[in-house]
């Protein structure tokens, strides 16, 4: 058994800075032990005190009858390392110190943090600034959150990691009111040691374990995280993440909070996406997905059945799933027919939402409603509407729910529209889906669709040579083309001048028509200096080189080093293609519309290195403007699969250029018509 097995769940557990108090903080995790059912061995230690709740009190730990598997430190940051020393000195296997005023804090708490970690040596730490950890699987408690209070905590298939403590206490008592079990809860605070990409991995393995909820401040070992949401995709063990921070005010806080940076937020969700993470989008979806995930049933599509007895509840849901992408489509006529004998309303058995107000709601008719749903050809899960009537007879539905789902395979959820806690406890509780807000069913539905199995990435290339002898900072446009060209990149014909006069020979081939450039690695944005003219005859390029000069001279830009003549493409669909290293995350590459309105329009696509062909595809079919790609009101199709060729090239290049490579950017790469490729027409790279 490793050291996370045993934290998880101990046979003895040492409560360093015990209070005999129950009142108090450092009085709880000992009486949540007993009241929860712990059955292995409690040492509480404190010097001052000789017994705690029956139980006989440690002066220190060097007393204690045997090394404890497991410790919660309960002392402030000035007592906390002693005891950290002196419980790895004896064997434990992790300690849980609960104490603020860390890494969070300021340079001095970041050095206490670092002494804290020297001090627990090769024993696992949970912590600091932490709540501490709930088995509910083993019934094991190692924690100080007030929502231990509470008597009915159930079981159940779902675990939590969270980098926030409060953020634990919050779920268990939402779950327990809703009726939802867990099975491990964790807060993994500063993570001074262990992270919440080591807890996922174990919970991966946790047979009690069957959806991984996840409430998330940052990433300290992303590439790490995305190898283990990878395994879990492939295992079909859903993780559902809430990450914060997707605010500039939500970042700074979360950096705050836990000392975890943030990051880009996009690129979290880009990371997600290949990697096969389910992303809750409100704080509630954190615990109403799982829910959903938890007794393994996928809806098979997006076509939806709704039953109500009240029309107005129908509606919002009808709503907020057509406002998410479902289709909530009429009856096929077989089953309208079976809705029709049932119903005694021929009219309204062919409608969706089908309201039963009318027929009277009674147990046989709901049953044979919910079959005939569950059984049609025309929907792929059924929403059950729960109404006013469950305030009198809280049974009459869930009883029928729970026994239609029995006998089908297809997904059923339940919106219950009055205020009937007790409902949504005994819905939940059975294994069915229940919710409180008609949003949570087009949020639920999304994660219950069929997820592949995300292929895992190739190998970075290995770094090119040629490469690693690039001068350091930004390289010109030529330069920039001819590194793209070098892995494949089509790039538009081109040849410099060092001066005006040599614009003519340049052009030489280039066609009838061509573009002229200023030359420069100082100069990114050559079109905002005048520094861009095209469609000219070769004739006229050396006074047209001449004007830039002047037009660079009385903007106060730097001398260029030449002139660029391009030959003229036309007919594409201009995007932008670049690449970019988040500073937490890593290197992640963009695609999206482009040409100069590119930052004013935002269309893009973002993923992180290394990339599949799926995560290229994917890349074009997210942009708003994909239309434009297929053939937009008679315009010929544009090369998508040499544009994804491309996109494959471009980070084959990133990643043979590893670290040197701060910033690459195509702007625009030419989409030229079906059969006829792609054009780089202008680039930018930048080496450390």
């Amino acid at each position: 058994m490793n050291a996370i097995a045993r934290l998880l769940a101990p046979r003895s557990v040492a409560v360093i800075g015990a209070s005999a108090d129950a009142t108090k903080m450092t009085g709880r995790p000992v009486g949540y032990l007993r009241k929860h059912g712990f059955t292995g061995a409690i040492y509480p230690v404190n010097p001052r005190v000789t017994e705690i709740a029956g139980l006989t009190c440690y002066p220190d730990v060097a007393s204690l009858p045997e090394a404890p598997d497991a410790a919660i430190v309960l002392l402030g940051p000035e007592r906390a390392e002693a005891a950290v020393r002196d419980l790895a000195a004896r064997g434990t296997a992790a300690a849980i110190v609960l104490a603020s005023g860390y890494g969070e804090t300021d340079e001095e708490g970041a050095r206490r943090q670092v002494a804290l970690k020297e001090a627990a040596g090769s024993m696992r730490l949970l912590g600091p600034n932490t709540i501490g950890l709930v088995n509910l699987t083993d019934r094991i408690t190692l924690s100080a959150t007030g929502a231990l209070e509470m008597g009915n905590l159930r079981a159940g298939a779902i675990s939590v990691v969270s980098q926030s403590g409060g953020i634990l206490g919050a779920l268990l008592s939402r779950a327990t009111d809703r009726g939802v079990g867990f099975a491990k809860l964790a807060s993994t605070g500063n993570e001074a040691d262990l992270d919440s990409t080591d807890l996922i991995e174990h919970l991966l393995d946790d047979e009690a374990t069957r959806v991984i909820a996840v409430y998330m401040e940052g990433l300290r070992r992303p590439e790490v995280f995305r190898q283990v949401a990878l395994r879990a995709a492939a295992m079909n063990k859903p993780i559902v993440v809430f990450k914060v921070g997707r605010s500039e005010s939500g970042a700074r806080s979360a950096s705050s909070h836990t000392g975890a940076l943030a990051g880009a937020d996009r690129v979290y969700d880009a990371l997600f996406r290949q990697c096969g993470v389910i992303r809750a989008e409100t704080f509630a979806d954190l615990l109403d997905i799982p829910a959903a995930l938890a007794p393994g049933r996928r809806a098979a599509g997006k076509r939806v059945a709704i039953l109500t007895s009240t029309g107005g509840a129908g509606t919002l849901v009808a709503d907020s799933l057509g406002l998410a992408g479902f289709d909530v489509p009429v009856p096929d006529a077989p089953t309208a027919a079976r809705l029709a004998a049932l119903t005694g309303e021929a009219a309204s058995a062919g409608r969706n939402p089908l309201d039963l107000t009318l027929a009277g709601l009674r147990p046989d008719l709901l049953r044979g409603a919910i079959d005939a749903l569950q059984e049609s050809p025309s929907f792929d899960a059924t929403v059950v509407i729960v109404g006013s009537s469950a305030l009198a007879q809280p049974t009459l539905a869930s009883d029928a729910v729970v026994e239609c789902q029995a006998r089908g395979e297809k997904p059923i959820l339940c919106y219950v529209s009055p205020h009937a806690p007790e409902v949504t406890q005994l819905l939940n509780g059975q294994g069915i889906p229940a919710f409180t807000a008609p949003e949570a069913t087009a949020s639920v539905l999304a994660a219950l669709q069929p997820r592949p199995v995300p292929p895992a990435p190739r190998p970075p290339a290995a770094p090119d040579p040629a490469i690693a002898a690039l001068p350091a900072g930004p390289l010109n446009e030529a330069e920039s083309k001819a590194l793209f060209a070098r892995f494949g990149l089509p790039v538009a014909r081109e040849a410099v001048a060092s001066d005006p006069a040599g614009t003519i020979a340049a052009a030489e081939g280039l066609g009838e028509r061509v573009v002229l450039k200023v030359l420069s690695r100082d100069i990114p944005h050559k079109s905002d200096l005048g520094g861009v003219a095209v469609g000219l005859p070769p004739a006229a390029l050396p006074e047209a080189a001449a004007t830039m000069l002047e037009r660079l001279r009385a903007a106060g830009a730097p001398a260029p080093e030449g002139f660029l003549v391009q030959e003229m493409v036309r007919g594409g669909v201009e995007l932008i293609l670049g690449f970019h290293r988040d500073p937490q995350l890593g290197a992640a590459l963009l695609l999206g519309m482009g040409g100069v309105a590119a930052e004013l329009l935002g269309d893009t696509a973002l993923r992180l290195l290394p990339i599949t062909r799926a995560d290229a595809e994917g890349m074009v079919a997210e942009l708003r403007t994909a239309p434009l790609l297929r053939g937009y009101r008679g315009a010929p199709p544009a090369d998508v699969p040499a544009l994804v060729d491309a996109i494959l090239a471009f980070a084959a290049m990133a990643g043979a250029a590893g670290e040197r490579l701060m910033e690459a950017e195509i702007n625009p790469l030419f989409v030229l018509p079906e059969g006829e490729g792609v054009r780089a027409v202008d680039g930018l790279a930048v080496l450390r």
